[in-house]
């Protein structure tokens, strides 16, 4: 453009000249301007964490500054200011609204957990009991202790990790890149040869070369340059405010032509801890007493399903009296037998009880089990003295959300939705059927899944792997886009996944994807626009039809378009 504005002056066209430089300023500001826009959405997140702390130490409190806390400090939140660290809460309870790191529109309320001074982990505590950096308290007094320095805070690391992914081109920017790579030469040729246009044509040297730099301006490839980064940066940008990380001009690109997602079960499309389904009474047997029974029994046990059976079976109770039992033997791959109030209880499987009694299990019971079992629970038979007192069962159980998260994106045409899982294929069978799986895999091994990914790659074409992230990493390194799912708190799924979900829910899956096809969109009428802008203009200043004043508005024009279509990623909604 400069040398464009000099060759005017030359042939003494001062008024074109100045209008050259006024009009290329002006773009070149609006245009810094639009995109400064884009780069503030991201540059707020450095403005999230307060920069002073109140610390409780030896009983009296010292305000510091966030970068001079240490791990296990305690810090003081007061209502309605935001947290200064990454931490478990030891005392206090309150709503936090953490929509600035998870994209969670609703505040989740916090409480102590009850070992909180053993707690070294954000990312292996429950979401009730940890806290980020930069989240907001709400009504209530929060004292937390420290797992993470500032510099290595969730919201540090997410701020890190969307700077690198401004960087990161897409598919479309290399292309171009590498467009740009001959096209820029061939148009220096092109304005090279048409300044001697005068020694074929009837013109004069200084119509030649003002022709010449007309086509310089117009054939300038400002907007085709700018069409796909302003893209991707908006689009990370939109997402970094809803709580989804995307790493990068290509899964920010790829997400959007995905036809086939493979899911992780546990943890993923389910809560990831087993839960208390069911408990029936048999005969006599009240289902409160079955209860009492089976909490007692379990409450002596250190089994995962032990802990499910007893925090469920003690809410339903209430402030019923529980005796304690006593003498708990395990029976491997059988059950328990314990002691409780004078009598003889095992609590087991179908061969437990086949070998203690000599016969098989009642019809009645075994029908029952066999219809648990069929629907993915895992049952056991509860059994006092020669007597059968019922049955109970546990299941790792759908998120909540799954069902409405999987029955969008069949809306949004994603063909296939399969669970990978290393539980039986009966399991797989009746999660996938209640919500909408259309194809289960049960009994795989880490090197199934990965295995299994390749298969559906060369099936689909493309395929995205959603899982935590850590475990599922092999995976996920093989699948077009991997996705890990409440990554806030956990440095492995930040940095193993394309796109980090940091909120523990599937709801913003949707609305990746979404973005995803609309920023595709978005850069295709970009790169339109541009190539249109310059098959047109080139033409017409080759053919002395425009001169260089319209050259530049057309050109200063759409670059200043193509940014501004790109700012609409800024306001995407599902």
């Amino acid at each position: 453009m400069l040398f464009a504005a000099v060759g005017a002056a030359v042939l003494g066209k001062w008024g074109e000249s100045a209008l050259l430089l006024f009009l290329f300023s002006l773009g070149h500001a609006l245009e810094h301007y639009a995109m400064k826009r884009a780069r503030k959405s991201i540059a707020a997140l450095s403005d999230l964490a307060p920069p002073m702390a109140l610390v409780k130490r030896n009983g009296a409190f010292t305000e510091v500054h966030i970068e001079q806390l240490e791990l296990g400090d305690i810090i003081v939140v007061k209502p309605n200011t935001k947290i200064a660290a990454d931490g478990v809460v030891a005392l206090g309870t309150s709503p936090v609204n953490q929509a600035s790191i998870t994209g969670e529109s609703i505040p989740v309320d916090k409480r102590p957990s009850p070992r909180w001074q053993n707690e070294n982990e954000v990312k292996s505590l429950l979401p009730e009991h940890r806290v980020f950096a930069g989240t907001m308290n709400g009504s209530g007094v929060l004292e937390i202790k420290v797992l993470k320095r500032a510099k290595d805070s969730t919201l540090s690391r997410l701020i890190t990790l969307v700077k690198e992914a401004e960087t990161q081109k897409s598919p479309t920017q290399h292309f171009t890149d590498k467009f740009e790579k001959y096209y820029v030469p061939s148009v220096l040729v092109l304005v090279l040869l048409l300044s001697f246009a005068f020694l074929i044509l009837d013109e004069t040297f200084e119509q030649s070369f003002y022709r010449s730099m007309s086509v310089l301006i117009a054939a300038s490839p400002c907007a085709l340059a700018i069409s796909t980064p302003s893209a991707v940066l908006a689009g990370i940008a939109r997402a970094a405010r809803q709580g989804v990380l995307i790493k990068g001009g290509r899964p920010l690109e790829d997400l959007g032509g995905i036809k086939a997602i493979a899911f992780d079960k546990t943890g993923t499309l389910t809560e990831g801890r087993p839960t208390l389904t069911h408990a029936i009474p048999f005969g006599t047997t009240t289902k409160a007493h079955l209860l009492k029974i089976a909490v007692a029994v379990e409450a002596l046990s250190d089994h995962p399903l032990a802990a499910a059976i007893v925090e469920a079976g003690k809410i339903e109770l209430g402030n019923v009296e529980i005796p304690e039992a006593e003498n708990l033997k395990a029976l491997i791959a059988r059950g328990v037998r314990a002691d409780w109030e004078g009598s003889i209880i095992h609590i087991g499987n179908r061969r437990l009880f086949e070998e203690l009694t000599g016969e098989k299990i009642p019809k009645e019971i075994d029908g029952r089990m066999s219809e648990l079992e069929s629907d993915g629970n895992t049952t056991m038979i509860i059994h006092q003295d020669d007597t059968y007192l019922g049955l109970i069962s546990v299941m790792d159980i759908a998120r909540p959300e799954a069902l409405t998260t999987l029955a969008t994106l069949k809306k949004m045409g994603i063909k296939r939705m399969i669970m990978l899982t290393g539980d039986h294929q009966k399991v797989a069978d009746a999660i996938a059927k209640n919500i909408g799986i259309t194809d289960p895999m049960g009994g795989l091994l880490p090197e199934d899944k990965v295995r299994a990914i390749e298969t559906l790659k060369r099936e689909e074409g493309s395929v995205a792997m959603v899982g935590d992230g850590v475990n599922d990493a092999p995976a996920m390194a093989k699948s077009t886009v991997g996705i890990a799912m409440g990554a806030a708190g956990s440095d492995v799924a930040l940095e193993t996944a394309d796109i980090a979900l940091l909120a523990d829910k599937l709801d913003n899956l949707p609305f990746a994807i979404g973005l995803s096809r609309k920023a595709k969109l978005i850069i295709k009428q970009n790169l339109m626009i541009s190539l249109s802008m310059v098959a047109l203009l080139v033409p017409l200043t080759i053919m002395g039809t425009i001169a260089i004043g319209p050259a530049v508005v057309g050109h200063e024009g759409s670059t200043l378009v193509v940014v501004l279509n790109a700012l609409r990623l800024l306001k995407y909604e599902v």
